[in-house]
């Protein structure tokens, strides 16, 4: 068998008096155990409160920089969100006047910031609430009779029927604006910005 060679002790020592001026504490009193000097080495070093509050200056400067881009898009994600709810309120109203037989009664009214729908025999009726970070900015078609334009508008949807032109323009407290309309043709309703 072979045998393995040591280095000698000098090399260790010629090593230990080269090495200390670069060297933590723990490492250059050569405790013996490596594990325990490595140890001992990293719990000298640490954070200074100088580079803490430089870590926190970047990390405010990063969100500040942030925050109105996350801000434009929930206020983007609101307005979907309530066009989306508007599309799906009409159009619960024209399947009920379709498949009931029934005429009903659709109720947009901008100073209340709510839709309502409902049937003469009240039967059926829902309500829509707008929130309060989006407001019906006005009603299509316009009217030249209606001196206020945040009075209610009324449309009656009958069975069988052609179906009315109604848009409602919505929009954000930044002013993004979306309309959400019924096609007189098709009879569905559908958003666009």
């Amino acid at each position: 068998m072979g045998q393995v060679s040591r280095p000698a002790a000098g090399v260790h020592a010629g090593l230990r008096a080269a090495g200390h001026a670069g060297l933590p504490a723990a490492l250059r009193a050569g405790s013996g155990d490596p594990a325990q000097t490595w140890t001992s080495a990293l719990h000298e070093r640490g954070v200074t409160l100088i580079e803490a509050l430089i870590v926190v200056a970047l990390i405010a400067m990063i969100a500040a920089v942030s925050f109105p881009a996350i801000g434009a898009g929930l206020d983007t994600l609101r307005l979907r969100s309530t066009s989306d709810a508007i599309v799906s309120f009409l159009n619960i109203a024209l399947d009920h006047a379709d498949r009931r037989q029934q005429a009903v009664e659709v109720v947009i009214s901008p100073r209340e910031n709510l839709l309502l729908s409902r049937t003469a025999d009240l039967g059926f009726a829902r309500r829509l609430d707008i929130p309060d970070q989006i407001h019906i900015v006005s009603v299509q078609p316009a009217l030249a009779t209606l001196t206020d334009p945040d009075e209610p508008r009324r449309f009656l949807l009958y069975p069988g029927g052609s179906v009315p032109r109604i848009g409602i323009e919505i929009s954000t407290l930044q002013g993004r604006k979306r309309m959400v309309s019924v096609d007189p043709v098709t009879g569905s309703p559908g958003a666009t910005q």
